[in-house]
This record gives structure tokens, sequence and C-alpha cells, in this order.
């Protein structure tokens, strides 16, 4: 009797199912509510030293995360260490930390199934610390540790030089590596965005680079704190203030960025390497977080080479030509100086230059023809609607909000994102590609047989020049 019933049951969905098929709209014919999204809210104190703390409480999991940034990073290093930012996070991370020597430090980490890391970037360092509930305070012990009194073990110095040292050596083994590294030298000459570590400078860091550097940046006041997890205010609090009450605050840092060099005029880069496809990258100075037309200029280069399949560059150079698998291109937008604007791809070497050109048009053509509305519009949906991508995990939603306030976005940067996006128009596109895409000023880099196009490049118009990668 109850598999008859399962059997009635059966028949009868597989009825209605039927039926509501028969019903059903196309795909592109269906409706849907309207997206409703509310930003999770993250809460905010700062303690008596000046360190920022944000917190989302998320008990679902007995695990706490933390992240850790500290004012400083490469752009601060003097060109003749350049490098020596990732050194220093490097060798803090594996160096030991007050009592803890090297090896007892990766023990107890592995004991407790902890996870650290310590990584540098343009402006600033940033140590992560995941851990189960159980070993919060004892996490944090490490963490003040390290932060505080970290050893600057010597064999670990020489591990870190070395491993740095081979990778110099190797630099010139993946041709993406070399085409960045020559557009950055050429973009901003003479400026650390565009110097990159030598081996003679690396051999010549010692201990007292890093423990200058640590007393210069690893203050309270330049430490700002995001955490997530199985803890409540109260109590991280009060373990914290255990720790780092006793941290003083002292002088703050002075922010004083190096200029940015004049934009160059465009030129075309040959870097002649012996195998059988062309890596392109096009490159010019380009925006920072501060510029009124970011949202447009997001919307713009999604139509031109930032949407993937619905991008221009995609569908003409790979959907209807074949000639690249992959095509690209976005703004750098700079947290406090202005970087660049990249496109690129790599092709077979006999249509590197059909390739080249065809790039440029279609620059060309963004900044002298309007998108239509189906663009546009598609452009702006598909950025409102990856937004909340963002916010689906709970310390992505901690240290996001950490960044935007660390490198000061407006306060209600997050709550506008969306309406701003929404109010680009046709004209407000064509208005910033003209202004920010400057096909006079690109920098084209090609790594590749370059005897097979290098004189078949020079049809573009542009300066030629061959690089040495020896």
């Amino acid at each position: 009797m109850r598999y008859f019933i399962y059997l009635i049951i059966g028949i009868v969905l597989a009825g209605c199912g039927s039926n509501l098929l028969s019903q059903s709209s196309r795909p592109d014919q269906l409706q849907f509510l309207p997206l409703e999204f509310s930003f999770p809210t993250v809460s905010q104190q700062q303690l008596t030293n000046g360190i920022k703390l944000y917190l989302r409480e998320d008990h679902e999991l007995p695990l706490v995360e933390l992240t850790l940034m500290v004012e400083g990073g490469s752009i601060y290093d003097p060109l003749e260490k350049t490098g020596l930012a990732q050194f220093f996070a490097q060798v803090l991370s594996t160096g030991g930390a007050g009592d803890l020597t090297p090896l007892a430090l990766e023990v107890e980490l592995e004991a407790m199934a902890a996870i650290l890391s310590v990584s540098s970037s343009s402006y600033g360092y940033q140590i992560n610390l995941s851990m189960n509930r159980a070993d919060l305070q004892r996490g944090l012990e490490i963490l003040t540790a390290l932060i505080r009194r970290p050893r600057f073990d010597s064999a670990r110095m020489e591990l870190v030089r070395t491993q740095m040292l081979e990778g110099i050596q190797r630099r010139n083994d993946d041709p993406g590596s070399i085409a960045r590294r020559i557009l950055g030298e050429v973009v901003n000459p003479g400026h650390p965005f565009g110097n990159y570590p030598t081996a003679k400078a690396v051999a010549q860091f010692s201990r007292a680079d890093l423990l200058e550097l640590h007393q210069r940046y690893f203050k309270p006041q330049n430490c700002w704190l995001a955490v997530s997890g199985d803890v409540q205010t109260t109590d991280l609090v009060l373990l914290l203030q255990q720790q780092l009450g006793d941290w003083q605050a002292v002088a703050g840092l002075q922010r004083d960025y190096p200029a940015l060099p004049s934009p160059p005029a465009g030129q075309i880069y040959l870097a002649a390497k012996d195998i059988p496809q062309t890596t392109i990258l096009f490159g010019h100075a380009g925006i920072s977080k501060d510029n009124p037309d970011t949202m447009a200029l997001r919307v713009a280069n999604y139509i031109l080479g930032g949407g993937g399949f619905n991008s221009r560059m995609m569908q003409e150079i790979r959907s209807n030509r074949g000639l690249a698998y992959s095509v690209y291109s976005y703004f750098q937008v700079g947290r406090q100086l202005p970087e660049l604007f990249i496109a690129g791809c790599e092709t077979k070497t006999e249509s590197t230059v059909k390739v080249v050109t065809l790039m440029r048009q279609l620059i060309a053509q963004i900044r002298n023809e309007p998108v239509s509305a189906a663009e546009l519009e598609l452009a702006k949906k598909s950025l409102i609607n990856s937004f909340v991508f963002a916010f689906a995990d709970t310390h992505a939603v901690v240290s996001r909000k950490v960044r935007l306030d660390y490198y000061n976005y407006p306060d209600n940067y997050l709550e506008t994102y969306r309406q701003q996006i929404e109010a680009v128009t046709i004209a407000d596109v064509k208005r910033v590609a003209a202004k920010y895409l400057h096909p006079d000023k690109l920098q084209i880099v090609l790594v590749g047989d370059s005897q097979q196009y290098g004189d078949a490049i020079k049809i573009l118009g542009l300066p030629v020049k061959n690089i040495d990668l020896e």
C-alpha cells in the first residue's frame, strides 16, 4: 500500500511539473523580484592607544579570523632598497616572535591548526591569523609578540634572501611577468611603482634594515584590526587590552608619497623570447580612487574589455576571429596615487600585428563613438548584481570595511555604489573614455619571437625599442 501511495504522488507531481513547464516562459522572458540587499553591520571602536577595531560576530562555527593592517609598504622603499618591504614581510612571518624561535612558532601554530600569513603591498603590511575559538587568547598572544617583538631570525633571513634571489634569477622565465615588469618601468621610471628588486639590493638587506622599518611603522595608531567569528565584543576588547593596552602611541606616520613622472609618449617595446606566441600588454597612467569619474570608467571598461565574453575585445578578438583565448582590460584604481590602465592578451606569433591593431581600434572606437543602449544596460546590471557577492563571507565583510576606511574612502561608498553605477549614461561613457584612454600615450609591450613581427609592427607608426632581457 505504501509503494502504491508513492506511485500516485509521483504521477501527480510529474503531471504538475509538465503543466508548469508548458506554461513557463523562455529564460529571457522570466520576471524576477527586484534585488533586495542590506549592508551587513560592522561594529567599530578604537582602543585607548589608537588601534582601530572592526568586528562582526558570527557564531555559526567555532572559528575566529583576524586581519591586521599596518600602514607602511613598498611606496616608502628607497629606490636603492626596492624589495625591502617584501623581504620584511616574509621574514616577519617566518622569523619567530617574542620567546618563540621560528621552529617553536611553527610547531605551536600547527598544533592549534592555526594559519598565519604576512604580506606587503604598496601602502601597508597585512597579517592574517585564523584559529579555533578555544585558542583565541593564545593566538592573540602570538600576534602581539609578532608585531611588538619580532625576532628576525638570521637563518630565516638568509632563507628568504635566497628565495628572493632565486625569483630574480628566474624573472625572465614567464612572458607575462616580463611584460608587466617592462610596462611598469616605462610608465613610471624612477618611481617605486616602476622599480623592481635587484640581486645587488637584496644581497645587502640587513637585520638593522628590518628593525628600523619595524620601529618606523609598527605603532598602535598605524594599526587597523578586523575580526570576525565566534567571539563576543566585550571578551575580545578585554583580551586586546590585556595584550596591547600598554603599547603606547608615539608620533604617527608622515604620508609623503613620491610624485609620479610625467606620462611618456606612446612607444612599442619588443622583448625577444623564443616562444610560439606573443604576450601583448598595453598600458598608460590611470586614475586614483578620488577621481569623480571612477564609476563611469568602471562601466566604460566593462564594455571595452572588463566584461569577459560581454566585452567588445573578447567578442571581436576571440569570439569573432579566434585570435586569442582571452583578452581583457582594466583600470588599476590607485588607493592613494593614480595607477595604470592595462589591456592585454596572448596570441600566436603570426597574428601579433593584427591583434595589436584591433585592440587599438577598439580603444579608439569607444572614445569616438557612443556605446549602444543594450551594452550600457548589460554593463550596469552586471556590475550592480555582482556587487552583492563581495559580502557573502563574514570576514570579507569586515576586512572590506577596514580597507575602505584604511584608504579613506567616503563613508557612504558602499551605500551609494549601486546608485552611482545606475546613474551612468551613454554620454558619460563616451566622455570618460575620451578623457582617460590615450592611444597616443599607450606603451605597448610585446614579448615573443619579435624577429617575425619586428618590422611589420612599424606600420603602427610608433617608435620601436628592443629590450635586452639579459
